[in-house]
C-alpha cells in the first residue's frame, strides 16, 4: 500500500531537526521517559481493593492460586502468575508492585511513537510520544498493580506488527518470515487476552483497519486464520469467565453516564476530555476529507488506500469499546478502566489532531506549523498535569487509606491487643485489607474473628467468623483490649460489631483514631 500524500508531506516539512534521528531511537527514548513519569510518586497512593486482589493472589502458592482461578478472577490469571514470580524477586512494597505497570506503559508509549513516526515522520513521532506520556489513563495504569497497563502495551505492539505485515516491510518479506510473523500475531493476541479477556476485542479494530484500507485478500486470509487460532485458544478462558460472571454482576446496577462514555475511559476529567475530543475531531475530520473529498476520491480510484495513523487510531479507539458497550446492553460487563488497551489509540489521535491544527493555522495565518503544534502540545500537557498530580496523592486510589490505618494501628496497639474489622462493606473496601496490604502495623495484634486465611480459600479474601461465633470458640477469652476498625465515609460510621463486643463486656474508652475514611475505636474490659 502506498504511503499517504499527507503523511509524506509531514515527513518533508519542518522535520529537519529530527531527520537524523531513527524511529527506533525516538521510540526507545519516549518509552523510557514514560516509564519514569509513571514510576515517579507511584509509591505514594495507598493500595486499594483491586490492587489488594493482585497482591493476595500473587502471594499465594501456585498450588492454591490455580484452584482459586477456577472459581474467581480467571480473566486475570496470567497476570497473577507473573506477579507471583515478580514479588518473590523484589518484594511487596507499593513501588515494587506497581513498577511492572510503569514498564508496560513505557512499552506502550514506545509502540505509539514508532507507529506515529512510520505513518507521519519524526515530528509526528515526537508529538505522539509526548501526548502518550501524559495521557491520564496511561499515567494511571502505569502506577496501578493491575493488568491493564500490559493490555495497552500488548495491543499497541500487536497493532505495530499488523501494520508491518500489511503496509510495511512485511509485504516484501519472504513467505516463511510472513508466516512466522502471523504466528507471532496469533500467539500475541491469545496471550494478551489471557492477561485480560476483553483485550480480545482489539481484533475488531484490526479487521476494521484492514477493510477500510482495502487490504489484499491474502492479508485478510492470513489475519482470519491467525485470529481464528487465537480465539480458539481462548475458549477455555471464555468458559471460565462465563461461569465466574457473578463476580461482575454488580455492574448491572451501574448506569452508563456521560462520564463513563466520554472522559473516564481515557481522559480523567472533563477538561482533558474537551481538549482531547477537539483534537480527535480535527484528526478524523481531516482524514475523512482527505479520503472522501473530491481530490481523495479521484486519487483513490483503482488504487489501494493508505493506512494512516488516524485510520488506525479511530478504529482502535472506537470499534473495540463500541463492541464492549453493545454487549453491555444485554450483559452488563463494562467499566471504564476496561478500555485501557485503547488508550494508546487516544494518544495517537490527539497527536494527529495537534498536527492537523498546526497545518491549518499555518495555511491560513502564515504561522509556522511547528510553532502552532508545539503550543497546542504544551497546552495539552498543561491540562493533563493536574490530573497526573492528583493521581499521586495519598488517597488517590478510590480514597483508600490503608497505609494510614496500618501506621495508626502500629502506633496505638500493644502486644496482646486484638483487632476486629468492619465486614459490612463490599469486599474491595473492607478495612481488613489494610492488614493484608500493610501488615507491619498489625504485628502486635491478634485477629480473633479470622476463620480461614485467604491463601487457604478458593476465593481471594479471608473468611471470618461472626463475633459471637468467635467468642463461643474462646477467641476473645484472654483479650482485654480490642481495636474496632470501622469504615468512616463522610462521618457515617457503620458501627459494625459494636453491640456484639459490648455484649462480651467490652466498652468504649472514648479513645478513637480517625484516618481519611476509617475510624479505629478502642474498647476494653
Amino acid at each position: 500500500m502506498a504511503v499517504s500524500t499527507q503523511a509524506a508531506s509531514d515527513r518533508q516539512v519542518g522535520t529537519q531537526p529530527f531527520r537524523a534521528v531513527r524511529p527506533w531511537t525516538l521510540a526507545i527514548t519516549f518509552g523510557l521517559v514514560a516509564t519514569i513519569v509513571c514510576a515517579a510518586g507511584s509509591w505514594i497512593p495507598s493500595l486499594w481493593g483491586d490492587e489488594a486482589t493482585t497482591l493476595l493472589s500473587a502471594r499465594r502458592p501456585v498450588t492454591t492460586l490455580l484452584p482459586m482461578l477456577f472459581h474467581v478472577d480467571a480473566v486475570h490469571g496470567l497476570y497473577y502468575l507473573g506477579m507471583h514470580g515478580w514479588i518473590r524477586l523484589v518484594g511487596e512494597s507499593p513501588f515494587a508492585l506497581r513498577f511492572p505497570s510503569a514498564v508496560a506503559i513505557g512499552f506502550a508509549v514506545a509502540a505509539v511513537t514508532l507507529l506515529a513516526g512510520r505513518r507521519g515522520g519524526p515530528r509526528a513521532a515526537v508529538v505522539a510520544g509526548i501526548v502518550a506520556c501524559v495521557l491520564p489513563r496511561m499515567t494511571y495504569a502505569g502506577e496501578e498493580a493491575r493488568s491493564f497497563a500490559f493490555t495497552a502495551a500488548a495491543a499497541a505492539w500487536l497493532t505495530v506488527l499488523l501494520l508491518w505485515l500489511v503496509d510495511g516491510g512485511g509485504r516484501t518479506a519472504p513467505a516463511s518470515v510472513r508466516r512466522s510473523c502471523w504466528a507471532v500475531y496469533a500467539a500475541g493476541l491469545a496471550l494478551t487476552s489471557y492477561l485480560f479477556l476483553y483485550t480480545a476485542s482489539i481484533a475488531v479494530a484490526h479487521i476494521g483497519i484492514l477493510l477500510l484500507s482495502r487490504a489484499s485478500r491474502p492479508a485478510l486470509r492470513s489475519w482470519a486464520v491467525a485470529t481464528g487460532c487465537a480465539l480458539l485458544a481462548l475458549a477455555p478462558l471464555v468458559l471460565l469467565a462465563y461461569f465466574e460472571r457473578s463476580q461482575i454482576s454488580y455492574l448491572g446496577n451501574q448506569a452508563l453516564d456521560p462520564s463513563t462514555l466520554v472522559w473516564m475511559p481515557w481522559f480523567g476529567n472533563v477538561w482533558v476530555a474537551i481538549a482531547a475530543w477537539a483534537c480527535i475531531a480535527l484528526a478524523v475530520g481531516a482524514a475523512a476529507h482527505a479520503r472522501w473529498g473530491r481530490a481523495g476520491r479521484e486519487a483513490a480510484q483503482g488504487a489501494s488506500l493508505s493506512v494512516s495513523a488516524t485510520l488506525v487510531g479511530a478504529c482502535w479507539l472506537i470499534l473495540p469499546t463500541g463492541t464492549l458497550l453493545l454487549i453491555n446492553l444485554v450483559f452488563p460487563m463494562y467499566a471504564a478502566r476496561y478500555s485501557t488497551f485503547a488508550a494508546p489509540a487516544a494518544a495517537l489521535l490527539v497527536a494527529e489532531g495537534l498536527l492537523v491544527l498546526g497545518r491549518l493555522v499555518s495555511r491560513r495565518a502564515g504561522v509556522p506549523a511547528v510553532a502552532v503544534t508545539g503550543a497546542g502540545l504544551l497546552a495539552f500537557v498543561a491540562v493533563c498535569t493536574p490530573v497526573y498530580l492528583s493521581q499521586r496523592g495519598p488517597y488517590s486510589k478510590n480514597n483508600s487509606d490503608w497505609a494510614e490505618v496500618s501506621a495508626a494501628m502500629g502506633t496505638a496497639a500493644q502486644p496482646g491487643d486484638a483487632v476486629v474489622f468492619d465486614e459490612s462493606t463490599k469486599p474491595s473496601q473492607r478495612p481488613r485489607l489494610a492488614m493484608r496490604t500493610y501488615p507491619a502495623g498489625f504485628t502486635a495484634v491478634s485477629d480473633p474473628t479470622l476463620r480461614t486465611p485467604y491463601d487457604r480459600n478458593i476465593g481471594w479474601a479471608d473468611r471470618v467468623y461472626a463475633i459471637p461465633t468467635a467468642a463461643e470458640l474462646g477467641r476473645f477469652d484472654s483479650v482485654r483490649r480490642v481495636w474496632l476498625v470501622e469504615n468512616d465515609v463522610d462521618g457515617s460510621l457503620d458501627h459494625y460489631g459494636l453491640a456484639e463486643l459490648q455484649a462480651l463486656g467490652f466498652e468504649e474508652t472514648g479513645r478513637s483514631i480517625p484516618t481519611h475514611r476509617t475510624m479505629l475505636i478502642e474498647l476494653t474490659r
